[in-house]
Parts: C-alpha cells; structure tokens; sequence
C-alpha cells in the first residue's frame, strides 16, 4: 500500500490547476490548484497538532470551501473525518465528542469558549476554529505550512469517515465509511449519471451530510467538473444560475420551492441535464409538476448514511414517480420477510436489505449492534418496500419509527424524552407524517395533565435550545390518550394515517 486510496483517486481526475472547482456567491472563484494546496496545509497542521493516522477529526462548521479542504486534509493525513449537523447544540454535541473521542475538534469560533471548557471536560486534546467567511484559528495556522503533503497511505478497507445516524431505540450509532466505500459509490455515480469536467453542478447541500459531501462534493472533484457553491438554497437565484450550470442536486424542498417560483419555465431550464433528488421521499405530485412545467423528469435515488448511494432511476430510460428505480451497478437489493428473513418475489412488500462496495463496514464501537444489522452479508436498511416485475425499488415505508425530515433523521424518542419533561405533559408521541418541503414534518402528539394549560406555542417555546431546529416539531397536537394494542404499545401507524393529510396543500 503506497497511496492514499480515496485521496490519490481524487488528485488524478483533477484538471488543470487554474480550472475553477468552486464558484462563489460574491463572484470569486477557488481553483483546483488552491482548492488542493489549501489541503496540503491543512493536513500539515493536522499532523503537527499530533492528529494521526485512524484519528478522527470533528468538525461542526458552516459551509465554506475551506471546510470542504479541510475533508480532503483529514483523508490526506490518513485520519478519520466526522461531520456533525451544525445544528446541535454543545449538549448534543457532547455524546459525539465522548463517543468519537476525536484528536481534534473543529468548531465556530463564536462558541470556541463553550467548546474548549466542552473538550477539556471529555479529553479531547485539541480544539481549532473554522468561520463562514474561511477565517479562523484553523486557516490562520495552516498558513504557515506548506502547500504540499505527502499524504498518509491508506487502502480501501481504511476508515475514511464516520457519520453519525439516529435509530429509534438506543443511542445514535457512527456509520464506519471507509476510502473503498466513499470512492466506490463515487466512480458508480460518475457512470450512472454522466459526470464529466464540462458539468457545473448548483451546490447548495450541506457538508455534514452524506448528500452533500459525499455524493455531491466526491463526484464534482472525480469528475474534473465545476460547482456553484453556496452557503444555502435559494429558488431564485438557483433559477437565474441554472443558465450556466448543468445539474442540480437537492431534497424534495428544492423542488417545492422551485415550484413556487413563476420564474421556473422551460426556458430557464434549458441548459440544464440533470435534475437529482434523494435524502427524503418525493411527492409523486411534485415529480409530475416539475416534469410539466420544465420538460425535466426529476432523477430520484435511494441512500442511507451507512451505504451511501444504492440505488437510482435510469439517466436513459424511465424515471418512475414514486420509486427510487434500480440496484446500482455492483450494489445487490433484496427484499426479505421481516419475520422470517426469507427473501420474497417481486412486487411483495418486505425489508429492504443492500450488499456491495458502498456498505459501511458497521458502527462505531459497536460490535453487538454491527452483527444485528446483517443478514447474511446484506445490510438490513429497516426501511419496507417492493420491487416490481421491471425492477423498480419502491419504498412505502420504515420497520423502524426514524423520521426524516428535510433529508436529516430525527430520532422520536429523543424529541419525546424533551417534551414529557414539560410540566404538565404526562406522554407524547413523535411521528412523521407527509410534508411537501420536507418529506416529512416532525409532529408531536401530546397527552395533557387533567386541567393543565398546554397550548402548541407553549410546548414549542419548552422545546427552543433543548433541541437542533430541524427535531423541533412543526406541529403540536392534544389527545386524551395514545392509540395502543393489547400489549401496551402506542400505535404509531393509526397516529400517522389520523394526522397524514395536515401538510397537504390545498389544491
């Protein structure tokens, strides 16, 4: 082993050194020449403050382009790269720090006070800063190194990263990815999709999430192609970029909101090839309104944190509405009987379970957990669904009760543990339920004390700082009691079917 198998992939696709990788908001541009010296720094400083091979390197930051550098370090090093939602708290960014036990942590440098007295506690030796604009601790002492690296050798089966998914039972478990994983799914994409160095892709995905760095980010730099990099989504200006770019990857919300816009027409989108959902369901409905008003059948596909991409509808051929199509080359799909594990024909509904390259080689220090997840060397997704007669994947539902909303998984009994602790609330219930911009909305269905005065705002209002914004609920209802069966269990299927049409919009 000689090279650095994910990074060594990476370098080798890059083009030219002036070739814009990353094209900014306010006009400038980041080459692939600065993009990889900044990279080279940063894995400079990594390995000076004592970060080394298979160490992992946390890091809740805003979006910016040295943030998407400071991944490619990490790898460089041979280190072990962990994204968090930069909308948790530093209470839920606790259990990361203890669990992950991190060489490094990188944080905003608003909360670099919190965040230092946070690591000292847990032992986490080194704490670095990293802004929205670039600046910070990090960058200002990468500066000093130089802007080349000899980069750590690292094979396949070397973790490259660890992301961090919510269950429903338990605590959240930190999905292993290795360079063979992330590499693998990335060169699958390329050819599935089309990806060459004349693509410009609308990037306005997050990088703590597999979405965005590691479908989005990994096939622009695999394919020598450009990108609009931008902090959020925003449907108008996506609108006005779609004129010089040629693909877009979003969640179903930038579909909904796309559809809001007057300025979505056939003519604006003209330039564009490719149109790619994923990270939530999308709305037959809004499939069909995208196709009528631009011409363009959105793309859907199918991934998990732990496996990456594992399926997606044809680049030629049909794109169904309401399926996430087919197996991806070297990527095997089954559906199995929940029950018994016996694997059932086409068009039954059963457990969705995945076997390739691109599945995670399990959790984090969590041997017990990794073993009941295979199956006979598939991956049991706990989602439901069915393949029919052509080989399309539907997915109708989840075994488990994970919500995922705005293509972040919410785990209920966490958002529940918050609001039975709100005077007056004796149980709740947290379900999923359909949402044209999010997939689903996070709603609570709560169980007053006899005379309390609970209201929606009120239990809203308990629940800001306890939780990252996307698990507060959207909506908040009252019941006298849950829904259970004989043996006691609250019925979550009956509160789904009773609450399912509350974020319909009326035609």
């Amino acid at each position: 082993m000689s090279e650095n198998h994910l990074f060594a992939a990476l370098a080798a696709a890059a083009p030219s050194p002036a070739k814009p990788l990353a094209l900014l908001a306010d006009g400038s541009s980041v080459s692939y020449g600065e993009m990889l010296a900044l990279s080279a720094r940063l894995a400079g400083l990594l390995a000076a403050r004592g970060v080394k091979p298979g160490d992992r390197v946390a890091v809740q930051v805003e979006k910016s382009w040295p943030c998407l550098a400071l991944y490619l370090a990490t790898v460089r090093a041979g280190a072990v790269y962990l994204p968090l939602n930069t909308g948790y708290t530093l209470n839920e960014v606790r259990y990361f720090l203890g669990d992950a036990a991190p060489a490094l942590f990188v944080c905003r440098p608003e909360i670099e006070a919190e965040a230092s007295g946070l690591a000292n506690e847990l032992g986490v030796p080194c704490v670095e800063t990293l802004g929205a604009d670039g600046t910070g601790s990090l960058t200002t002492a990468a500066a000093a190194f130089p802007p080349t690296f000899d980069d750590v050798p690292r094979g396949p089966d070397d973790l490259a990263a660890i992301l961090y998914t919510s269950g429903t039972t338990g605590r959240a478990k930190g999905a292993m990815l290795t360079h063979g994983n992330l590499l693998s799914n990335a060169r699958t994409l390329k050819q599935c999709w089309r990806f060459t160095d004349q693509d410009v892709l609308i990037h306005a995905l997050p990088l703590f999430h597999t979405h965005g760095l590691f479908v989005a980010a990994n096939i622009v730099l695999l394919s020598g192609a450009s990108m609009f990099f931008r902090a959020r989504f925003d449907p108008r200006e996506a609108i006005e970029l779609m004129g010089r770019a040629t693909c877009l990857m979003g969640v179903p919300t930038f579909y909904t909101r796309l559809l809001d816009q007057p300025g979505l027409t056939r003519d604006a989108t003209a330039h564009m090839r490719l149109f790619i959902s994923g990270s939530a369901p999308l709305l037959e409905e809004t499939h069909r309104a995208f196709f009528e008003r631009t011409g363009h059948a959105i793309l859907e596909r199918y991934g998990m944190t732990e496996t990456c991409m594992n399926t997606s509808n044809p680049y030629e051929g049909e794109r169904v509405a309401g399926t996430v199509g087919f197996a991806l080359p070297g990527v095997a799909i089954r559906i199995t009987d929940p029950s018994s594990g016996a694997e059932l024909a086409a068009g039954e509904i059963g457990m969705v379970e995945v076997k390739g390259p691109n599945v995670t080689k399990g959790y984090w220090r969590m041997p017990e957990k990794t073993a009941s997840e295979f199956h006979d060397g598939y991956f049991v997704t706990g989602d439901l669904g069915r393949i029919d007669a052509r080989g399309y994947l539907s997915i109708v539902g989840r075994g488990k009760d994970l919500v995922i909303s705005g293509g972040f998984n919410v785990y209920p009994k966490e958002v529940e543990g918050e609001i039975d602790a709100i005077e007056g609330v004796v149980e709740s219930a947290v379900i999923g339920v359909p949402h044209p911009d999010f997939g689903e909305g996070v709603t609570a269905v709560v169980v007053p004390a006899k005379g309390a005065s609970l209201t929606e705002q009120t239990v809203l209002e308990a629940l800001e700082g306890r939780l990252a914004r996307f698990k507060l609920p959207k909506r908040v209802f009252f019941v006298e009691e849950l829904p259970r069966n004989t043996m006691g269990k609250v019925q979550k299927n009956m509160l789904r079917d009773s609450y399912k049409d509350i974020y319909r919009r009326s035609a």
